[in-house]
């Protein structure tokens, strides 16, 4: 395996051919992370869209083993869907004809149990409901012993525990969940509740298999172990911000400076170290998503000397790049 020092041929070919544009932002963005991490920084990667159903686990797993990452930020969808491809990835369906798709034949899928991401299906019975019988075990033994775990904290038990082992289609290093489990790397889930998984809890809830609604940790309660993390993190390292895409496993964890500053009068605590996003929302719409870095020192998030990069572009090709170039590969 290629170093820094000796880096590899995606590393090279980037090097000379990424020279202008989007491309020379990649290049900047990497170096950044690299040069972020070589100082002594820690980093956030924060997960939207459906970069697990993208297979994002391939670099990311290794980011994770090789501790370029130290905390990740992600949608529930992200968090579970990397599991769904771990015990059902021969199940999967790819369409690459979509975009021509009549509304009859998206019924079709459905009545095969197909649920459609772009140009891939994500099998209902072999990937959501094989993963909901372990983890309705998980939930409702906690649920009887008064316990109270996160949404992460579930998966890392039921990993933890074998159940899914004999499932396994694809070769585990490929699982940036299995290599977080194994590392034990925090992970915060805001809005866990917008989740296949989050669904059945809720039905697990109404049902009465669950008693207690508050089992599963809440989004509050990951912001004020955020706010923890950050502060003590912060005493010795710098805290950078990795994000692909927008929404909410961006906006979420980003607001914790500002919070902590303006809510919490901890004045001492430093901005956000290193900035980072990909993105394909403009920002001219009033977009959150969009909005470039030096929006963001308006709201107290980044400094005027905060390393910050954009790079506007599909984060399913240019997340793995960056990360090849950071790993030297």
């Amino acid at each position: 395996m290629a170093s820094q020092s000796t880096p590899g041929p995606v590393s090279q070919f980037i090097k000379h051919h990424f020279r202008h544009f989007n491309a020379a932002a990649l290049i900047d963005a990497a170096n950044g992370y690299s040069a972020h991490l070589a100082s002594g920084g820690k980093m956030m990667v924060c997960l939207a869209g459906a970069m697990s159903t993208a297979e994002l686990g391939l670099s990311l797993a290794e980011m994770i083993r090789q501790d370029k990452v130290h905390l990740i930020s992600c949608t529930g969808a992200n968090l579970e869907e990397d599991v769904f491809n771990l015990v059902a990835h021969d199940f999967y369906e790819r369409v690459p004809h979509y975009r021509h798709l009549t509304a009859a034949d998206e019924q079709g899928l459905l009545e095969r149990h197909l649920n459609r991401v772009t140009d891939t299906c994500i099998p209902e019975g072999e990937a959501m409901r094989r993963m909901e019988t372990a983890m309705l075990e998980f939930w409702t033994k906690a649920d009887q012993a008064g316990e109270r775990y996160f949404p992460h904290e579930f998966f890392y038990q039921v990993l933890r525990s074998g159940k899914y082992t004999e499932h396994y289609q694809i070769d585990p290093k490929n699982s940036w969940m299995l290599a977080a489990a194994e590392k034990n790397l925090p992970i915060i889930v805001p809005g866990w509740e917008d989740s296949t998984l989050g669904n059945m809890y809720a039905a697990a809830v109404i049902r009465g298999d669950v008693k207690n609604v508050h089992t599963v940790r809440t989004g509050i309660e990951y912001m004020t172990w955020l706010a923890e993390f950050y502060t003590e993190t912060t005493t010795a390292n710098s805290l950078g911000m990795f994000q692909i895409g927008g929404g909410i496993a961006g906006d979420f964890p980003i607001c914790v400076v500002p919070m902590l500053h303006q809510d919490l009068q901890r004045d001492s605590v430093p901005l956000w170290g290193y900035f980072c996003q990909i993105s394909d929302s403009t920002t001219s719409y009033g977009s959150y998503s969009g909005a470039v870095p030096n929006e963001k020192i308006t709201w107290g998030k980044l400094g005027v000397d905060t390393p910050s990069f954009i790079v506007e572009s599909d984060a399913t090709i240019v997340a793995p790049l960056i990360f090849a170039s950071v790993l030297g590969w």
